[in-house]
């Protein structure tokens, strides 16, 4: 027997009922906030990825060659490819430019409990002018969608990646080598920071300075120990988000993000019920496309994790309640199912989710099926109920049957 690829799932119809509901109110979120969709190829030239994360992220990859030679990548996340589409295609639009995705993303690392191979992402981007307005703005986006979904337990860390980025300036680590500390410092390895900064000639008293700010969290207090311009960027985005009626949030300088392309707020959002690896969204401010051949422009964005959002509903104990359909056509014998397709086919001009009996069952197996399916109603096509242009309708919920007239079906059922 042929098995799915290790890392990747099927999703049964049921699942897919409830995914899609999910789907729908992320989707319906950022409609709300005047975002507009987006679709990009799931595949693209391998470049586009190596130019935003470096070499290192061709090990990560599902990368090939084509017929014509050409190296092509499934893509592993999907803000290079918004970016790149707004290169192509947006430059010369209205600023700011609001858009958001959703889609497959595929990266060859090791499968674990909300990590696969093949995993779903859903994600917005704000490209225009640089102020703690747009910042805040992608941060109450992702807020929001968390909220609309259910999740109870979770918060969001707002960092500025400025303030390191200045640390460990001002600490002589050389501008080229600063990606490879802050990777380090994001996942906070200290263990294997410190004989990277040693080799550099960091200051022992530099090195704990630099250790001590990464673990530097808490309410908006904290903000009195970010010197300069990024302590006063991150006190308007606060004060935004506080109008906006974002509260539950921490300053947390240790959001490092690990990527060259940041360039100043950085968020993430942690479910706890995750346990360890508890991390469902990140974001921050950047700037990538002048990498893909535009010119400069700021933009903020984050990515959810919709998989691992999932997860942590599931674990929470979020339950969905599967809809079925409105309505299933039960013919009593041969000699009524012409009338029956007649009739099913009407409730489905109307917009009413129908189904019919296909296999001819008895009456007893077909209201089993019927109760399977999670049909609302059973409509019984008889020879009787046809001689006086009706039919009877079950509610199952409640067991009560009427005589409708035909012509009052679609109405009577909605």
């Amino acid at each position: 027997m042929i098995q799915k690829p290790r890392g990747t799932r099927d999703f049964l119809p049921d699942e897919m009922e409830r995914r899609r509901h999910y789907e729908g109110v992320l989707r319906h979120i950022a409609r709300t906030f005047g975002f507009r969709e987006i679709a990009t190829p799931i595949f693209e030239e391998t470049e586009l990825f190596v130019l935003r994360s470096g070499p290192n992220i061709l090990n990560e990859l599902y990368a090939f060659k084509d017929k014509g030679d050409r190296d092509i990548a499934l893509r592993p996340e999907m803000t290079a490819p918004a970016i790149r589409m707004f290169v192509n295609g947006m430059s010369n639009e209205p600023k700011p430019i609001k858009i958001f995705y959703f889609g497959q993303c595929f990266r060859y690392e090791r499968p674990q409990s909300g990590r696969y191979r093949e995993f779903f992402q859903f994600g917005a981007e704000l490209i225009g002018n640089k102020n703690p307005e747009s910042d805040a703005e992608i941060i109450a986006l992702a807020a929001s969608m968390i909220e609309a979904l259910g999740l109870r337990e979770y918060r969001i860390r707002i960092g500025h990646i400025g303030v390191l980025r200045q640390k460990l300036a001002d600490a002589g680590v050389p501008k080229e080598r600063t990606a490879e500390v802050l990777q380090k410092l994001d996942k906070k390895l200290y263990d294997e920071a410190e004989p990277i900064l040693m080799d550099m000639g960091v200051s022992d008293l530099a090195r704990q300075e630099i250790f001590d700010l990464t673990e530097t969290v808490g309410g908006k207090d904290v903000l009195s120990e970010v010197p300069g311009e990024a302590g006063e960027y991150l006190r308007s985005v606060a004060e935004i988000l506080e109008r906006m009626g974002v509260r539950d949030i921490d300053i947390d300088l240790g959001v490092v993000r690990g990527l060259d392309y940041y360039t100043g707020m950085v968020f993430e959002a942690e479910a706890p019920a995750l346990g360890a690896e508890k991390q469902i969204c990140g974001g921050g401010s950047y700037t990538l496309s002048e990498l893909f051949g535009g010119e400069q422009v700021f933009s903020t964005g984050f990515a959810i994790g919709f998989d691992r959002i999932l997860l942590a509903m599931e674990k929470e104990g979020t339950q969905y309640e599967l809809r079925g359909i409105d309505a299933y056509v039960v013919p009593t014998s041969d000699i009524v199912r012409g009338e029956a397709y007649s009739v099913v086919s009407m409730l489905r001009e109307a917009g009413i989710s129908s189904d019919i009996d296909l296999m001819g069952r008895k009456m007893a197996k077909a209201m089993k099926h019927a109760s399977a399916v999670r049909a609302g109603n059973v409509i019984i096509v008889g020879e009787k109920e046809l001689s006086e242009d009706s039919v009877t309708v079950r509610n199952m919920s409640s067991g009560e049957q009427t005589l409708v007239k035909i012509s009052d079906i679609v109405r009577f059922l909605s």
